[in-house]
């Protein structure tokens, strides 16, 4: 005979070693990012640097050094956005909120924040304001 396994429900209460495991994600996942971040801004400082002290003598140079600073300023940017997200999240676990979504007050699905432990919102109320 097969042994039946119950199939999670999505919008259970979280137990303390579940908000637990998250919260070590979240800043595993915290200190990765300011890691990153850390590096993106070395590496821009050295852009700058070289920059300042080379002179660059044609135009196809200066476009590539433009280039790679606009990468390592757009890849600082974008890992500070997610450290801003992740610390939201640990703030949301902080006070109690974690897991209700931000616009309708309904609880955010276990799988949702398994996959993505910093979302705000319900699948639904994200749906619509990827809509608009």
């Amino acid at each position: 005979m097969a042994t039946r396994t119950k199939k999670p429900n999505q919008d259970e209460s979280w137990t303390e070693a579940e908000l637990a495991e998250i919260r070590e994600d979240l800043l595993a996942r915290r200190d990765e990012l300011e890691s990153e971040y850390t590096q993106s801004m070395e590496t821009l400082r050295e852009y700058q640097e070289t920059a300042r002290g080379e002179g660059v003598d044609d135009s196809g140079d200066a476009g590539t050094n433009t280039y790679e600073r606009e990468q390592q300023m757009s890849l600082a940017n974008n890992n500070r956005e997610l450290m801003r997200q992740v610390e939201r999240a640990l703030e949301r676990l902080d006070s109690g909120t974690y897991g209700i979504c931000e616009t309708c007050g309904k609880p955010i699905a276990k799988a949702r924040l398994q996959a993505f432990p910093s979302a705000t919102q319900c699948v639904t109320c994200k749906q619509r304001g990827e809509a608009r």
